[in-house]
């Protein structure tokens, strides 16, 4: 219901996973975790972690949303989804249960998500935000660590109007006693961050104060990379098979979070898993839409940044691949900060426009019309997939296609 409404559907309470889960044995209880908010990057984050794990011989829980394809890529051990088949025994057997709490379609999902990996037996399982932190479904764990990716704008008819505000919401996840991590320093809400972990006796560490990247480049379609601590090296050419650029952020957030779990904790994990969980996030963990490639000639990549920090990023990407004509096939949702992301996007390309296939899409009319505005000139198109291929028929092999703007225009594509 939220991904196709929005806001109308949000229950901004925990109470009925709560209920779910007490049902159920409380299966939060009975396995390991790390707990990801953010509001860009948990997902790539949360995809590298449980890699590693992965590589390193954890039988590894993945839970994430939203999904691009199937539902079941929400709920994944050791990068396999979880079976059509346990997913309905799990409604059957919880039928009743479903219907006395009335529980929001986020809310059973999480609960048949813990019920799975407590079922599995799972040695970790890596736990992404849906939205926000203090009140969603995903905070009745109480994992080994806490990760924040970072703090924007986004989702501010839910979440509140400022940095502060957010932050004070993603924060909702720090527990007393567990250490975080936080991905990148930013003034504002780094104060917020500062505090609650005072307040809660739990060790704070900021990945970007600790380490540092140098020498990034994409080469053979990997990112590239030596990671610093002062001036000591600690990963010399470590190499990732997800190719944005903004990765390096998250990877520095990624190694700070195993450095202190070694530390602190019985998982442990090795320098060699973490090189070798890095090469292949996409391959063990099924992940997609992060600066992914679709073909060579012309040049066609997807991503699913969809607010200004993430459009930014997207950005840079596109302004470090080579390409002669830029041609962007760009959908959005109706509730997003659209004059603000628009305003960012390059006025020299070829625009294709069009409404992701749900009851949030912006009509691409709409779309276009805004755009003129800020000199952004293209047509309009009844769908994503036209778009796309209209796109793809007008480049020449030396041209790059960009399609994104929602991850729901990404899922059409995929």
């Amino acid at each position: 219901m939220f991904t196709r409404i929005g806001a109308a559907a949000l229950k901004k309470d925990i109470t009925n996973t709560v209920i779910l889960c007490e049902a159920l044995d409380n299966p939060q209880n009975k396995f390991k975790s790390i707990h990801v908010a953010g509001t860009n990057g948990k997902g790539s984050t949360s995809h590298m972690l449980a890699s590693i794990l992965q590589a390193q011989g954890y039988k590894t829980g993945l839970y994430t949303s939203p999904h691009l394809k199937d539902f079941r890529e929400r709920i994944r051990i050791n990068g396999k989804m979880i079976s059509k088949l346990e997913v309905t025994s799990f409604i059957k057997q919880q039928q009743k249960l479903i219907e006395k709490t009335e529980p929001s379609f986020f809310e059973v999902t999480v609960a048949l998500a813990f019920d799975y990996f407590a079922k599995h037996q799972v040695d970790i399982a890596v736990i992404e935000v849906g939205l926000g932190g203090r009140l969603d479904s995903t905070n009745i764990i109480r994992p080994e660590i806490s990760v924040i990716t970072n703090i924007s704008l986004d989702h501010t008819n839910i979440l509140g109007n400022t940095i502060e505000e957010i932050a004070g919401e993603k924060a909702g996840i720090i527990k007393q006693n567990i250490p975080v991590v936080i991905g990148e320093t930013q003034e504002i809400s780094s104060q917020v961050f500062l505090k609650k972990a005072s307040e809660f006796n739990a060790p704070i560490a900021f990945a970007d104060q600790v380490l540092a990247v140098k020498d990034y480049v994409l080469k053979n379609n990997k990112l590239s990379l030596s990671v610093y601590q002062n001036e000591d090296i600690k990963f010399k050419n470590l190499q990732s098979d997800l190719t944005g650029i903004y990765q390096h952020k998250n990877i520095l957030t990624v190694l700070e979070t195993f450095k202190i779990l070694n530390d602190i904790s019985e998982i442990k994990v090795s320098d060699s898993s973490i090189l070798a969980g890095l090469k292949t996030v996409k391959k063990s963990t099924g992940l997609q839409g992060r600066w992914q490639l679709l073909q060579k000639k012309p040049r066609v990549v997807c991503d699913t940044g969809h607010n200004e920090a993430g459009i930014i990023e997207v950005l840079k990407n596109i302004n470090q691949t080579p390409h002669e004509k830029l041609h962007i096939v760009f959908g959005m949702v109706n509730d997003k900060e659209i004059s603000k992301i628009l305003s960012l996007l390059p006025k020299h390309a070829t625009y294709y426009f069009c409404k992701p296939n749900l009851e949030r899409g912006l009509a691409s009319e709409e779309m276009k019309k805004q755009a003129a505005v800020f000199g952004l000139i293209g047509e309009s198109f009844d769908s994503v997939i036209s778009a796309k291929n209209t796109a793809i028929s007008a480049a020449a092999d030396n041209d790059l296609v960009f399609i994104g703007g929602s991850t729901f225009v990404v899922a059409e594509v995929l």
